[in-house]
Formats: C-alpha cells, sequence, structure tokens
C-alpha cells in the first residue's frame, strides 16, 4: 500500500512567524531624547558592553531555536518588541547564531519616552517587504497631556509569493493598573481595526497577521473587540493554562504575546500558506531552574539587580503549512 504520509512531507513546507518581547534591548549609549538612563555603564544597573553583547547574543540563539522541531527553517518573520532602535536590531540578526540567515528589518523610530520600539525582522530568502510604515495611537494623560506610546508597524510583503500583511504591536502596559489602563488598550485596538479596513478597502480578502505585546489576555475586551470586528482567529485562546503561559505576574500565568490572523489562512489553496499550529516557545534553558520562581522566565535583570538570563517573556509562534503543488 502507498503511504500517503511520505506524499504529504513532499508536498508541503512548514514556515514558522514569531514575536518576542525582547526585555528592554538597549543599547550602551546614551540618547539623550529618551528615558534611556537605566541602561548605560554608568547606571545602577551597570548595563555594560559584556553585558549588552551576551544578551544579544542569548536572544539570538532563542531565536534559533523557534519552531525547529517542526519547520527545517529558522523563523521566517520575527515580530519584535522592547528594542531601543534599528542598531540593537542589526546587533541581533548579525549576532552568532542568526549571521549566516539572510535576514533584513523594518523599524521605526517610536514617540515612546524610554525609546523603546517594535520592528520586524524578516528571511529576505523567503520574504520580500514591498512597503512599510507605521500608525501612531494617539492617548492621553489624566492631565490632557499626550501620553507617548509605540506606533503600530505595518509591513505589506510576500512570503514565498504569496501577499500578506503583518501588524506588530506593543500595547500601553498595566503598570497603572489592568482596570485604570484598559482604556488605553482599546484605543489601541481601535488603531488596530482602522488599519485592517485601510487594507481590505485597497485588497480583496487579503490575509493579515497581527502580532504582538498586547498587554491583555484573548479573553479581554481589547483583544475580543479586533478578533470579533474583524474575523480574526486567535490561536492563543488555547493555549493559557494554569501553568503555562508567556509572561508570569504574581505566581499567576498571562498569554499578552499573541499572533492572531485572518481566517482565510485555514483555506487550503495549491502555492498557498495555511494554518498549521501555534505555541508557546517556553524550553527549558529559557527558565528560571530553582527558587520560588522556577519554571518562569529567566531574566536579565529583577529590579536593579542582574541576573543574566534572557527577557522576563517567552516567544510565542505559529507555523503555517505551504503546499508545493
Amino acid at each position: 500500500m502507498f503511504d500517503f504520509s511520505i506524499l504529504d512531507l513532499s508536498m508541503e513546507k512548514y514556515f514558522t512567524i514569531a514575536f518576542y518581547n525582547l526585555e528592554n534591548l538597549f543599547d550602551i549609549f546614551d540618547d539623550k531624547y529618551t528615558r534611556d538612563d537605566d541602561f548605560l555603564p554608568t547606571s545602577e544597573k551597570h548595563w555594560t558592553p559584556k553585558r549588552y553583547k551576551k544578551k544579544v547574543r542569548k536572544l539570538g540563539y532563542t531565536i534559533s531555536k523557534i519552531g525547529t522541531k517542526t519547520s527545517s527553517n529558522l523563523p521566517v518573520l520575527i515580530g519584535l518588541a522592547e528594542v531601543e532602535n534599528k542598531l540593537v536590531v542589526n546587533d541581533l540578526i548579525h549576532s552568532k547564531f542568526l549571521k549566516t540567515e539572510n535576514y533584513g528589518v523594518v523599524h521605526y523610530d517610536s514617540p515612546d519616552e524610554r525609546g523603546i520600539d517594535v520592528a520586524l525582522i524578516y528571511n529576505k530568502d523567503f520574504f520580500k517587504v514591498k512597503s512599510s510604515e507605521t500608525f501612531s495611537v494617539i492617548l492621553f494623560h489624566e492631565d490632557g497631556e499626550i501620553d507617548r506610546t509605540r506606533d503600530i508597524l505595518l509591513v505589506e510583503g510576500f512570503l514565498n509569493k504569496e501577499k500578506i500583511y503583518v501588524l506588530v504591536n506593543h500595547w500601553p502596559s498595566r503598570r497603572e493598573g489592568e482596570k485604570e489602563s484598559e482604556a488605553k488598550r482599546l484605543i489601541a485596538s481601535t488603531k488596530v481595526i482602522e488599519i485592517i479596513d485601510l487594507i481590505k478597502q485597497k485588497d480583496d480578502n487579503p490575509k493579515i497577521i497581527v502580532m504582538g505585546d498586547f498587554n491583555d489576555n484573548p479573553s479581554n475586551k481589547s483583544i475580543k473587540q479586533l478578533t470579533s470586528s474583524q474575523d480574526l482567529y486567535n490561536p492563543m485562546e488555547t493555549l493559557l493554562s494554569f501553568d503555562k503561559g508567556s509572561l508570569s505576574f504574581k505566581h499567576k500565568w498571562n498569554i499578552f504575546y499573541q499572533i492572531l490572523f485572518t481566517t482565510n489562512f485555514f483555506e487550503s489553496k495549491p502555492q498557498a500558506h495555511r494554518f498549521s499550529k501555534a505555541n508557546i516557545f517556553d524550553d527549558d534553558f529559557l527558565k528560571q531552574f530553582k527558587g520560588k520562581y522556577k519554571g518562569t522566565p529567566f531574566r536579565t535583570y529583577v529590579g536593579k539587580k542582574y541576573k543574566g538570563g534572557y527577557s522576563d517573556h517567552f516567544p510565542v509562534y505559529i507555523h503555517l503549512k505551504k503546499t508545493t503543488q
């Protein structure tokens, strides 16, 4: 009898799309226009060239391992959050474990007061950028002053010759409290809806991926508003559990880092990409290996105390399956 599993493997290829919050990937130089004073060699954190290079190398190693149990390639698209500038992203793609890959960078400076941005890195062998732009999220403090936050990055391109749109987000934090800050994330969600509407005015049935650090779980209003209004599927809804997530806060798991997409990624067509699976990349090397925080992300700093870890977040990813015939 013919083994159809062999035929399936020969006809299909898997491609990894990932998102990773890098937890304050700052360079060691002072930027007089932003609040980067905590990440200087002279600061209390002693952010030295050695520590910076170590973090970049570790983050590169992490990215090189995402999804490789299923795909023969490193991730083809990786959305990033908490990067200070294009310099640090370039250092990342030229670091020890990524330098042999043909990665490119899409990055714009955001108005964020701390100077942190979002970015997209992509493998030029599989993805060709057609255009990119950013959209501002207009927020205000209670006193009427502008609350400067990260822009939303939109990249239009061709993944193996199939047009897709990618939106990279880093929505306002919960620092003021979950309920107190909820309205800001709803504004960011509304902005994404507006961007998707613009895409749909230009393209019929576009394939869209929305990824980011949303600072909300799949069940929160900001995410539900987005998925319901734009017919987006959120595979991360099923990944959160009592003992699994992408971020642990006060001994409770959350999954603020999500990858959503239009439901046409379920369609099976020749030479098209179809959703296969989603997961949190939480291999043991990314975790605290002992103590009361055992199993949670191994951080670079806890407060001002240097730990030498990776990030306070686990990356998330999806696999797309492409039929080659």
